[in-house]
């Protein structure tokens, strides 16, 4: 296609000017193919150059409140007591046969276990077991202390290098387990990536298989993946560049390429299915570059829209979880949001410059179900003399065909049943919700950790050998002349089993406090916030319990202020899209809704451990914390995508004819379609994350799952819809004051 066809394109009543920005852009695209391929190789070959370092770049910490106490105190031990805090790593050897002291073997397994923590310039002082302290009564159960020399991220990366050489030391009656908060997250990080990576690889051929139905042909089913591969390599790229700056965590990849995939087939199909109509349309042109131009033109000003206010919403859902002061949730956060800016930025340019380029071949390779041809024809045949509709906007032609017929009857039954129909929906979705009143939530036990693996195993041998509380020991620290207070502060505290001096600088005193429970336990959190109410001024309280009991609390305070964000933000980008007080929302209240349910469902399975036998997981009592805050960011933002793509069309279509319940029915017959489809895909993907090892993904793939299924049902195809249908003109009315106010945004071409 040349340069000129696309100059050349100003048809009376749809030219590209009159439908503003994005419908110039579209035509400009589609005629120069070759430019945007040129632009985007290079962009892509930038950020791919760095692409695969993004691995050994990521860091692996990071799960932290940067703005707590915990990790002041976490500086200052770095700083006066040889790095013997909570990143410290601790080597565990344990004596199946007798005491440690007794036995060369076991004596010689521990000066092999210090050589090589001695050997990495990542571990500074060495602390040997020392009866009383780290030799359990027994004597069978010895703990090498290994003091951080490095940062947290660096420490994690030390314990996943050495966790391989320390466990071959192990014989038949010694062990030697490496455990400690950075051999957690180290363990965590790898089993949970590795859990994520094969459940995104078993998910391809199913999101293929969607894709090809849902796309209708090979030719159209590839290009999700076009977006998607320009968000990965773009997202990957920036990733690498950014640890220049701050360290990004290794979760930001795998959530990046989620919603990578996600969007790209939002995207692609929302704007595919309005190409094919565009272009249907212009069938009968004898130009097919002009009309395949004319058609780019034409989806671009009307779907492109309605994708790019869908991009800043899903941008600004994402933006909340920057308010967390944690560096893990903020950098998976940010990468995110930049594998959302490369597939945006992709859809908006080079998926109209492919589209413009393939023109009728968009429907290469088509693929029919099982007598659909049949069916089509005999529909043709009983509809040819059907007499003139009466109301022609209303006329269901017989081309219309598959999901979008099956869509349009179903928006029909909606219209005769609203009250029962929304009725229905609304009870399932309470009665799923209810159980969401009771959710406890709290930072992962050991339970996430499977047995195999060498930090549990420590994990295990330490709470027998010292007691429930010694692997979440506190690191007391006071100004070295409040000591005598603060060690009665902790001798009379109900919540400390022992404490034991670990040394003293100029300005402060270091007290390990052992506490009578488990280090994930909601008393241990008790007992760390009674401790900082009595200690003396000044004092701190530090270790990774506490740190995590601070994550926990930076997490739960700021949830209500991300989704009070979420819902007063969409309300507005809605407001401006729509010009609808009462379809923004009605939009943005049932995003709500569905995530209510979904983690109803979670509290049901996760909390209360129905269904852990069928699932393969130790239920810990709790929903881990970060997930009302964010996995409700990233579904609020799914959700409205799934909002505008129904709601835009509906306004369309509503400004075409005046009339709200044919809006209604051809938003569900056309975008319905897309948000069946785009639904399917995430919770196939999301299932395969369920159906995995470890409990993260698995809790992550449920609720997800849940919610986005529920979302597209009940919400989308259901609620919405009925919502429309009984406030009818209303549903569009602006008043004039706020007329006068917003910017005129319109879907029509």
């Amino acid at each position: 296609m040349d340069t000129k066809t696309a100059r050349a394109i100003q048809p009376a009543g749809s030219s590209a000017s009159s439908a503003g920005r994005l419908a110039r852009l579209g035509a400009w695209m589609g005629g120069h193919l070759r430019v945007v391929l040129v632009a985007w190789l290079i962009v892509l070959g930038v950020f791919g150059a760095f692409a695969p370092r993004v691995e050994s770049a990521l860091s692996g910490a990071g799960w932290q409140d940067s703005t707590s106490s915990s990790i002041r105190a976490r500086d200052v031990i770095a700083k006066n007591f040889n790095g013997l805090g909570s990143t410290a790593l601790q080597v565990v050897v344990h004596d199946s046969t007798g005491p440690i002291s007794t036995d060369p073997a076991a004596l010689q397994t521990i000066a092999r276990s210090t050589a090589l923590l001695k050997a990495d310039p990542r571990v500074g002082a060495i602390v040997a077991p020392q009866p009383g302290m780290t030799i359990s009564k027994d004597g069978r159960t010895a703990i090498i202390q290994a003091g951080a020399k490095a940062d947290s991220n660096a420490m994690v990366r030390a314990a996943d290098e050495l966790t391989r050489p320390l466990t071959h030391l192990s014989t038949k009656n010694i062990s030697v387990n490496i455990t400690g908060s950075s051999a957690l997250w180290s363990n965590f990080n790898k089993v949970n990536h590795a859990a994520m990576i094969r459940s995104e690889i078993l998910s391809w051929p199913v999101t293929m298989a969607v894709l090809v139905i849902a796309f209708g042909s090979l030719v159209a089913a590839g290009l999700p993946l076009m977006l998607t591969l320009a968000g990965l390599l773009t997202a990957a790229g920036a990733l690498v560049l950014s640890t220049r700056l701050a360290p990004v965590s290794i979760w930001a990849l795998n959530f990046a390429l989620m919603f990578a995939l996600a969007l790209g087939i939002d995207y692609a199909l929302f704007i595919v299915v309005r190409f094919r109509t565009a272009l249907h349309r212009r069938r009968d042109e004898p130009d097919s570059a002009r009309a395949s131009i004319e058609a780019i033109a034409e989806t671009m000003g009307t779907a492109g829209k309605a994708v790019a206010f869908s991009g800043v919403t899903v941008l600004i859902s994402l933006s909340t979880v920057l308010l967390v002061p944690s560096p893990a949730f903020r950098s998976m956060a940010l990468g995110i949001m930049v594998s959302v800016i490369a597939v945006l930025a992709a859809t908006l340019t080079l998926l109209p410059a492919v589209l413009g380029k393939l023109g009728p071949r968009i429907d290469s390779g088509r693929v029919r179900l099982p007598g659909a041809r049949r069916r089509e024809l005999a529909r043709a045949a009983r509809t040819a003399d059907a007499p003139e509709p009466t109301h022609p906007h209303l006329h269901l032609p017989h081309s219309v065909v598959g999901l979008e017929r099956v869509l349009h009857h179903w928006g029909a039954a909606l219209h005769r049943r609203p009250w029962i129909a929304g009725g229905l929906v609304l009870v399932v979705l309470a009665l799923l919700a209810w159980p969401a009143t009771a959710l406890r939530t709290g930072m992962p036990s050991i339970a996430i950790i499977p047995d195999s693996q060498s930090a549990r195993a420590g994990y295990n041998q330490v709470v027998d050998a010292f007691g429930p509380g010694a692997p979440g020991t506190l690191s007391v620290l006071t100004p070295t002349n409040a000591q005598v207070q603060t060690d009665a502060v902790l001798a009379s505290d109900r919540g400390i089993a022992a404490a034991m001096p670990a040394g003293s600088t100029g300005a402060w005193t270091m007290t390990l406090a052992v506490p009578t429970t488990d280090a994930s336990a909601s008393a241990t959190g008790t007992t760390i916030d009674r401790l900082r109410s009595e200690l003396p001024t000044g004092s701190l309280v530090g270790g990774a319990a506490a740190e995590n009991h601070d994550l926990e609390k930076a997490l739960s305070s700021r949830t209500a202020l991300v989704f009070g964000l979420l819902l007063g933000l969409g309300f507005l980008l809605l407001l401006v899209a729509l010009g609808s007080p009462l379809v923004a929302f009605v939009g943005v209240v049932t995003n709500l809704a569905s995530i209510a349910a979904a983690f109803g469902v979670a509290k049901w399975i996760f909390q209360d451990g129905h269904l852990s036998g069928l699932l393969h997981f130790q239920p810990q009592g709790f929903v881990d914390a970060w997930a009302p805050l964010f996995f409700g960011a990233m579904l609020s933002g799914v959700a409205m995508d799934y909002t505008l793509f129904l709601l835009s069309a509906a306004r369309e279509h509503y400004d075409l004819t005046g009339d709200p319940q044919h809006a209604m029915r051809m938003a569900l017959r056309t975008s319905g379609r897309v948000v069946v489809a785009a639904a399917g895909v995430m919770v196939a993907v999301f299932l395969t994350f369920a159906l995995s090892g470890p409990l993260a993904p698995k809790e992550m793939g449920i609720i997800l799952a849940v919610a986005v299924f529920l979302d597209a049902l009940c919400i989308r195809l259901i609620l919405l819809p009925v919502v429309l249908r009984l406030t009818g003109h209303s549903a569009w009315h602006r008043p004039a004051w706020l007329a006068r106010i917003l910017p005129d945004v319109r879907f029509t071409h």
